[in-house]
């Protein structure tokens, strides 16, 4: 519980920091690269799983 007050407070700073210096660019790329260690993550805990399926 205590890594989403974490997250949620690392991702509140963020948004200020590309509000107060306009850098809208950066949002969408750290997004992205979110969305891909998300995916690693998943894809790592699911593997083992898969293969018993074969």
């Amino acid at each position: 519980m205590r890594f989403l007050k974490y997250l949620g407070r690392l991702l509140k700073e963020f948004l200020g920091f590309a509000w107060h210096n306009k850098a809208w660019w950066i949002v969408p790329v750290v997004a992205v690269l979110l969305l891909m260690a998300m995916l690693i993550v998943l894809g790592q805990t699911t593997a083992p799983f898969i293969y018993t399926l074969f």
